[in-house]
């Protein structure tokens, strides 16, 4: 007590309690972010940020998961992840420190025949945990994209169905890669990719390529797959898909994992 306040989160808890994570929630934040075109993007993130804390303390600091983000916002990087969730947990003086950081990436796009160019935006994800003996960092990247049914190609006189879905990949992080190159992956693996602005030509040239390269989800999330393994050295991933379904009051849904998908639950 330097100041002569009592530290209340340091007094000792009798009840023999160890808790998990402990920390703050939902904190609405600005970070900024390595970008492949523009060197740096600047983003608006919720963040959530916990610790482990032993059973002897009676609480926490939530103070410290702030000033110790706060100092790391302006370069929140993937290198510079764990060395943020390090410093969490030396500051709280825990086992184990634990963050998701959620936030809207934007990428400039061109439209495929006319040339103009727009916004298109992503949901991403960093999370992660650092502790003496370990540390693990994941990254999620969700896409849009649409798909065109192949059955419905195959046994219809005119058109086929099609459908806007949602393509989600995690990857543990190995080497460094670039969140556009995921991006690129994802939307090269479904029927066409999506935009945000569109003129007649383009909508001309985007219909026509969804309905030459039908995907059903299972399509769509082994192509992803085949081309996660040769973008990095991914210790381990998942990729998942849902479409939207435009003739049903259903989604459907696909997901596999590298290395290997887990055994059916019983």
């Amino acid at each position: 007590m330097p100041d002569g306040t009592p530290d209340i989160q340091s007094m000792k808890d009798e009840r023999r309690i160890p808790i998990k994570k402990v920390g703050v929630k939902g904190l609405r934040y600005p970070i900024t972010l390595l970008d492949k075109a523009n060197s740096l993007q600047h983003a608006a993130a919720i963040v959530n940020l916990y610790a482990d804390l032993p059973h002897e303390f009676k609480g926490t600091h939530m103070s410290r998961f702030i000033e110790v983000f706060n100092a790391h916002r302006s370069d929140l990087s993937m290198p510079r992840f764990l060395a943020m969730l390090g410093e969490v947990r030396r500051a709280l003086k825990a086992e184990t420190a634990y963050a998701d950081v959620h936030f809207t990436y934007f990428i400039e796009k061109t439209a495929p025949i006319s040339g103009q160019k727009s916004i298109m935006s992503y949901d991403c994800t960093y999370e992660g945990w650092v502790s003496k003996a370990n540390r693990e960092f994941l990254v999620s990247v969700a896409v849009p994209v649409q798909t065109v049914c192949p059955c419905s190609k195959a046994i219809s006189r005119h058109g086929a169905h099609n459908q806007r879905g949602v393509v989600k990949a995690t990857v543990q992080l190995g080497p460094f890669f670039w969140i556009e190159d995921l991006i690129t992956v994802i939307e090269q693996s479904a029927s066409c990719d999506v935009h945000t602005l569109l003129k007649r030509e383009d909508e001309k040239y985007v219909t026509e390529r969804a309905f030459e390269n039908p995907r059903f989800v299972e399509d769509v999330v082994r192509e992803v797959y085949s081309k996660l393994l040769t973008l990095g050295n991914f210790p381990r991933f998942s990729v998942e898909a849902e479409n939207f379904e435009s003739i049903h009051n259903h989604s459907a849904y696909a997901l596999v994992e590298y290395p290997g998908n887990p055994p059916a639950p019983q």
